[in-house]
């Protein structure tokens, strides 16, 4: 069995989920949440197919996240994983709730704009998600000035009153 990391590409400040489901339904059940939760949204989804064909299938209403969908997801090859890209002005917070409560959804490995870099296990059979590594380490402990910004942060984007 061989490791490896996959670089997820992508435009800096664009949003993603990496998960993992267990059917081809997931690609039709996930765009109908979707476009249910947030009306207009602009997103690319893929999923890695683990038997049969093995395509790469996809679906969404914007042809740039589409097609970073479809590039991250040949890079992953990983059975049964999806990745789901937001356009501008759409979030992981919005979303995955919906994106969760899809039936063919297993787990999710990560909900971010930050780097973030794949762990994949790769045996002869195939590939697999071990893991993710989402930004970068920790460089100390909030203090009082750093809760008081946390706070104002979440009050400016009108997450909290």
């Amino acid at each position: 069995m061989n490791l490896s990391t996959v670089q997820i590409e992508k435009p800096e400040a664009t949003n993603f989920i990496l998960g993992q489901s267990h059917f081809i339904k997931t690609v039709e059940d996930m765009h109908e949440a979707l476009v249910t939760a947030v009306p207009n949204i602009k997103f690319g989804l893929a999923f890695c197919e683990a038997s049969g064909a093995c395509l790469v299938r996809w679906t969404g209403t914007d042809d740039a996240m589409i097609a970073l969908a479809q590039q991250n997801a040949m890079a992953l090859s990983a059975g049964h994983s999806f990745i789901l890209f937001l356009g501008d002005g759409f979030f992981p917070i919005n979303v995955l709730h919906a994106v969760k409560a899809v039936p063919e959804v297993v787990r999710i490995f990560c909900a971010t704009a930050n780097p973030t870099q794949v762990i994949i296990a790769e045996s002869e059979q195939g590939r697999g998600i071990l893991g993710v590594i989402d930004g970068f380490p920790s460089q100390g402990i909030e203090d009082d000035e750093g809760i008081a910004w946390r706070k104002g942060l979440l009050r400016k984007f009108g997450y909290k009153l």
